[in-house]
């Protein structure tokens, strides 16, 4: 257990879907947050629910997946409920509370939010948790891979068309053939195939710009960028391969998954503070940044403000039994890294530590 409440204190701040998992490594659970760190957290708490304490009794592990959003969090975790079909989440296919996306039987088919699944040929995906969410999703969606929305087909374009977000199927400025393949993507989408349309996607640009269609191979790879954002918790994180670079760079013995950075600044020896930026396999886990005010230096004196701060964020988390970083980043020269090094070592802490001037100087813990 306290293997799995460090797993969970370590969690980042941002959003993304979570896996629980027995001892025998089957999902048990799958949730969805705007802070992974926030709501993992809840389920260690005192005030943990009879139903939540029954589940973390057969968790023995929990997995995560990073998403940009929680709008396409819930896309996630909608796909994951549907893959593994956990023991201990709502079960919601035959609820019709719950809202779906529904694609009409029609030749320019709309796609919108709705609660009610009718016998009339269309097309639902989901359910989904949260109908807010999901229309944030669609919107995200749709600036990339534009569609009718209108539940009856107008006689001339609306403003959506003129905003970029719709083909305007109604006035015939798109052929049935090609809005068709659009609403097959949007699908694809949702359904959490976006890897396999990025490869086709891929295929087709390298095809366009051999055959010197450079506008539409520009929107291809706008539309692929577009995909790589929305499904980042889907694909492998594409940023180890700067983790591993880093690693390589300093020789460090594990890969640098969390990286804290520290600076100071001060104005004439005033208002001096020291600043701290915290990253998660090289995202801004921005709700851990911190802001030190320069408490024990009178004047100007770059090093006594460094030792400070470092002394006091890490002394903290020694107290506290908190997840330390895997690196620490000191923006200055060898003389700033080692008085750092130096407030570690007093705290009996052996942490890989580098600092970043016109060269860089390391440690290797």
């Amino acid at each position: 257990m306290d293997k799995l409440r460090n797993k969970i204190l370590s969690m980042p701040d941002t959003a993304g879907v979570y896996l629980m998992k027995d001892a025998a490594g089957k999902v048990i659970y799958v949730g969805k947050a705007n802070s992974l760190k926030k709501r993992l957290r809840s389920y260690i708490s005192r005030d943990m629910s009879s139903k939540t304490v029954a589940l973390m009794s057969h968790v023995a592990d929990i997995k995560f997946e990073l998403c940009p959003t929680e709008s396409l969090a819930l896309l996630r975790e909608a796909n994951l409920i549907n893959k593994f079909q956990p023991k201990y989440n709502i079960v919601l296919p035959d609820d019709r509370s719950f809202p779906m996306v529904k694609i009409t039987n029609e030749d320019y088919p709309a796609i919108f939010v709705t609660r009610k699944k009718e016998n009339d040929g269309a097309r639902y995906l989901g359910p989904y948790t949260s109908a807010n969410l999901l229309r944030e999703a669609l919107k995200i969606i749709r600036r990339s891979f534009p569609f009718r929305s209108c539940k009856k087909l107008p006689k001339k374009a609306c403003i959506y068309y003129r905003l970029g977000l719709s083909p305007a199927p109604c006035t015939g400025k798109i052929s049935r053939r090609a809005y068709t393949k659009i609403i097959d993507d949007i699908a694809l989408i949702l359904e959490g195939k976006a890897e396999s349309l990025i490869k086709r996607l891929s295929s087709q640009m390298q095809k366009k710009s051999r055959e010197l269609k450079y506008e539409e191979a520009a929107r291809l790879r706008d539309q692929i960028l577009a995909l790589n954002d929305i499904s980042a918790g889907q694909t492998n994180y594409s940023g180890h391969g700067e983790l591993e670079d880093l690693k390589s760079l300093l020789r460090l013995k594990h890969l640098p998954a969390r990286i804290e950075a520290f600076d100071i600044s001060n104005i004439q020896g005033k208002e001096a503070c020291g600043s701290m930026v915290s990253f998660y396999k090289g995202l801004a886990d921005k709700n851990n940044y911190r802001r030190f005010r320069i408490k024990t230096v009178k004047g100007i004196d770059d090093y006594k403000m460094i030792s400070e701060v470092v002394r006091r964020r890490y002394s903290r988390i020694v107290e506290e039994k908190l997840p330390l970083p895997d690196l620490i980043l000191i923006d200055g020269g060898k003389a700033h890294l080692s008085v750092a090094r130096k407030e570690l070592a007093a705290l009996g802490l052996n942490l890989a530590i580098a600092s970043i001037a016109k060269e860089i100087s390391a440690h290797k813990a």
